[in-house]
């Protein structure tokens, strides 16, 4: 992968991912992948509230910087990782048995993420 429109492409065609978003800190949509049905730029605009206080959380339990959210509903999981001071990859993923491999090769590869953005 050399270019986000790369990342974005190669992770929403895992199995299960429903969309790839990366997104600045302030909701700002700067490319996405996702199921036709899925407004990427609506749910990216979501996403800072989310981070805000799970960076106060951790804030007050002393756990440092925000790496990796995941927030897991009925039918699905959002997950949020930070790829620099300014952006963040949203995927969206449906409750596979493939997650906690695509969670695994996402943080195993943070350091070639971050270089993209």
């Amino acid at each position: 992968m050399s270019t986000i429109r790369e990342l974005v492409a190669v992770v929403r065609q895992r199995e299960g991912v429903d969309a790839a978003v990366v997104l600045g800190r302030d909701g700002v949509l700067i490319d996405a992948a996702a199921v036709p049905l899925l407004d990427a730029g609506r749910v990216a605009a979501f996403v800072p509230a989310v981070v805000r206080f799970a960076q106060e959380l951790s804030n007050a339990t002393g756990q440092g910087a925000l790496r990796t959210a995941l927030l897991e509903h009925d039918s699905g999981v959002a997950l949020i990782m930070a790829l620099s001071d300014e952006t963040l990859l949203l995927v969206i993923a449906q409750q596979t048995d493939s997650l906690s491999a695509l969670l695994y090769e996402l943080r195993r590869n943070r350091a070639g993420l971050q270089a993209l953005v």
